[in-house]
Parts: C-alpha cells; structure tokens; sequence
C-alpha cells in the first residue's frame, strides 16, 4: 500500500479506529471526531500530494482533500466491513477533483478575458495583504493600469462558473421532495429578497483563499470551536483566530464595496 496510506494503518490499530467509529456514530463528539481526523489526516496528504502538479498549490489542495474526510467520516458505516481508508479515498478524491472542475469556465470565454480575470484575482489578493482590507476597484485598477470597468467585467467572470441545468434536483427542507429547477420556471419566488445577498455572499466567499474557506467552513457552517477547528487543522487556535478574522475582514470589505457600487 502507498507510503501515505500505510502510515494510517501503522500508526492506529485497525481495531481501535472501528471502535472509535462506533463510538462515534453512538454519541457524535466532536471530540471523537478530531481523534478521527488526526488518524487519517496522512490519507489526505498522500492523495493532495499525487494532485501536486497540476497547477494548484498542495496547501490549498491539503484543505480541500481535509473537506472530502470530514464528509468521509462523517458518512462511512463501520457496520458494512469496509475499511475506512478505502471508503474515504473516492471521497476525498472526488473533493479534490471538484476543486480542480470548479476552476474551469462552464463556456467559452476568450483567453484576453481569463487573463484578466486572473491578474484581477491575484491583484485583489496583493492588495488585500499589504492594505490589510479589501482593495477598492479604483486600487485594483490602477495596480493593473486598467479601468474600473475592466475591473468589473473581470469580477462578473464569476458568473459563467458552474452553470446548473434546468434539470438539477432540489430538495425541499420541509418535506424532503425533490423536484427541479423546471418546476419553479413561472412560479413565484417567496424569497426572491434574500437571493441577491445569497449571490453576492457566495461571490466574496469564493474569493477566499482555500485555508480561510474551510476555516470558515468548520467554525460557521459546522459549528466548531476554535480549539476543535485547531486541532483538525493541526495549527494553532491563535491561527485560526487570525484566520478567521482575516476572512471575516474581507467579506465584510467585499460586501461594503459591494453595496456602495450599487447606490
């Protein structure tokens, strides 16, 4: 078995990861979950290092194949005899090639506007680091030499990423139905209102580097400590306060640009 993979299975026993699995399914601590982790975290370094040379750093791979095993976890059913290492290298993999496909344009669009918009990106990220806050179009404009139009037209490049199908399932929260996005074509909207901000949140969420996305996954959406995201993270809680409020900076930053470009 491959170096990374071997080290799960030297390290823990067999045995011992089945009962804390167990144990797990039976009380959902999340202390039982980072002791999952911890155990496996080397499976996402191996298979994050087979990706290392397509173009993305192995950091950002690193936190994108950590989501594909906290999904891993918590879905795997140590009941059915699989080991949990070939149940969640599909997973994480399929996490990592997600990423990889989320990078790609849903159409065509001309080489001269893909550059722009990755000198943009990388522009914003500079001007983000060294003004501590969210640079305005004007700063990212003039950093370029280009003008705030092209500014703009490089950051609604967004919108061509990741188009859905009219016949992409929804699941409905209160009844568990699932329907299309066929059906509500002619239909009233009742939270038309909150759509707008979902778009815009979602924009500026993208916009983060891959490290402050899961941060910011693990303590908001998962609802974990400080101390527990440390520790599945394996860095330290100051760093994951830095992090945070770095991330929290720039969405508020971007949501504020936002909303004086449109009075």
């Amino acid at each position: 078995m491959p170096g990374g993979q071997k080290s799960v299975t030297d390290k823990w026993d067999k045995e011992r990861v089945r009962e804390t699995f167990l144990e797990y399914q039976k009380t959902g601590s999340t202390n039982l979950r980072d002791e999952l982790v911890v155990m496996h975290i080397n499976l996402v370094k191996y298979i994050a290092g087979k990706f290392v040379n397509r173009g993305e750093p192995l950091d950002d791979l690193y936190q994108v194949g950590s989501l594909g095993l906290i999904k891993a976890i918590e879905r795997y059913n140590p009941h059915l005899g699989a080991e949990f290492t070939t149940y969640a290298t599909p997973t994480i993999i399929g996490e990592i090639k997600r990423f990889f496909r989320d990078k790609g344009w849903a159409f065509k669009v001309p080489r001269r506007l893909q550059e722009l918009k990755v000198a943009v990106n990388r522009a914003t990220d500079g001007l983000m680091n060294s003004l501590g806050r969210s640079p305005t179009l004007q700063e990212i404009a003039a950093a370029l030499h280009i003008t705030e139009e092209e500014v703009l037209e490089a950051q609604e490049l967004g919108q061509v990423y990741n188009l859905l199908s009219l016949n992409s399932e929804i699941e409905s929260d209160e009844d568990k139905k699932v329907s299309n996005l066929l059906d509500y074509l002619g239909c009233t909207d009742l939270q038309l209102e909150n759509v707008e901000n979902q778009v815009i949140l979602q924009r500026a969420f993208s916009q983060l580097p891959p490290r402050e996305q899961l941060v910011i996954y693990l303590r908001f959406y998962k609802g974990l400590s400080q101390s527990e995201t440390a520790r599945i993270l394996d860095i330290s809680q100051m760093h994951v306060s830095r992090l945070q409020g770095k991330a929290l900076d720039k969405l508020k930053g971007f949501l504020l640009e936002r909303s004086r470009m449109t009075r």
